[in-house]
């Protein structure tokens, strides 16, 4: 009789369990930084939920006021008309500000966050697309040198005549900020996805596996070529497919090579960085794109101590990845048959 009781109590165990449904994650979504960026999480609890939501959205609109260069009384735009003389900027600003010099140094000026006049003779600020000629290249050129901002704690410095820009980390860095807070929640499983291609996995999916992320094929934007899994970590992409014009058959893209103030033409289509840093990522994302793939290889190779691994899309369409992401990478449905190159 036990037995059978056992047998019974177990059967309604199994029964009830199959019965149970998976836990449904939090999803929202917002507009900030001039991009739409949605969000996934498993929380606790309905109160607990709604202030990880109300985080989120205060830490975005607060830096995205900071950081846009066209908020009058942001520290971008303070330190843009500041005409040499020292501002007092916020934390989150001295912070960016700091890491993303850092990247500057480290990649040679190939990320040079003071490219914003150059940005906006080419039109793409107000989507008002020109060809500047050689000499206002010239020129435009001469005004990049992330190595002219001072940085003194909360006071920041720039030279008269100097602008600079925080699109190519800002993402990033509010990134690993969102990261934070959902640690700091004890959420253990996210996935936020903060527009054009910047995404951060907090830990992997509820059933352990890890986050499964396309990586955008730029001869054909609308479809991905390749699946790069990730687990506490972040991806960035950059690529020529993302903000472009065409005049008289030539594409010219929004990154810029520092050094001519024109678009890059390293022979690159795109480049995705996955590290545990968003900032890492959208940072060296657009380094790469300017060195090529020689230099960009390189530099994999002598900064380790980033702990990024890179994929590489050549204008021709070859594909390349480096080591690192063996067993983190494949090649999409339809896309079996591509050559890839392992970069060692």
């Amino acid at each position: 009789m036990r037995k059978r009781l056992l047998c019974v109590l177990l059967a309604a165990l199994c029964l009830l369990t199959a019965c149970q449904k998976a836990p449904e994650p939090v999803e929202f979504s917002t507009f900030s930084m001039n991009t739409f960026m949605s969000f996934a999480f498993y929380g606790e609890g309905e109160t607990e939920n709604q202030r990880v939501q109300d985080r989120v959205n205060v830490t975005l609109r607060r830096l995205d006021s900071l950081f846009c260069v066209n908020n009058e009384y942001g520290d971008v735009n303070q330190i843009n008309r500041s005409e040499g003389r020292r501002v007092k900027v916020d934390a989150p600003t001295a912070e960016v500000l700091s890491r993303s010099l850092e990247l500057c140094e480290l990649t040679g000026g190939a990320l040079d966050i003071t490219a914003y006049p150059a940005v906006k003779a080419w039109g793409f600020t107000q989507e008002e697309h020109r060809v500047p000629s050689p000499g206002e290249l010239a020129e435009l050129a001469g005004k990049i040198d992330y190595t002219a901002v001072g940085l003194e704690g909360e006071w920041v410095t720039l030279p008269a005549g100097m602008e600079l820009d925080l699109g190519a980390v800002a993402k990033g860095y509010a990134g690993d900020q969102l990261d934070q807070i959902m640690r700091d929640a004890g959420i253990s499983s996210a996935l936020l996805n903060l527009g054009e291609s910047t995404i951060v996995a907090v830990g992997g999916k509820q059933d352990g596996s890890p986050w499964r992320i396309g990586v955008v094929d730029p001869a054909r934007p609308e479809s991905y070529f390749a699946v790069v899994e990730l687990e506490d970590m972040a991806m960035g992409t950059s690529g020529g497919y993302q903000r472009y014009f065409e005049q008289d058959g030539v594409t010219y893209w929004h990154i810029l090579d520092p050094e001519t103030a024109a678009p890059a033409r390293s022979g690159l289509a795109s480049v995705t960085v996955a590290a545990p840093s968003a900032l890492t990522c959208d940072g060296l994302s657009t380094a790469l794109f300017v060195m090529g793939l020689e230099d960009g290889t390189q530099f994999w190779r002598d900064h380790r101590e980033l702990e990024f691994e890179a994929v590489f899309v050549t204008e021709e369409g070859e594909i390349y990845r480096t080591a690192g992401l063996t067993g983190r990478f494949s090649l999409a449905e339809g896309y079996e048959d591509r050559e890839v190159t392992v970069l060692e």
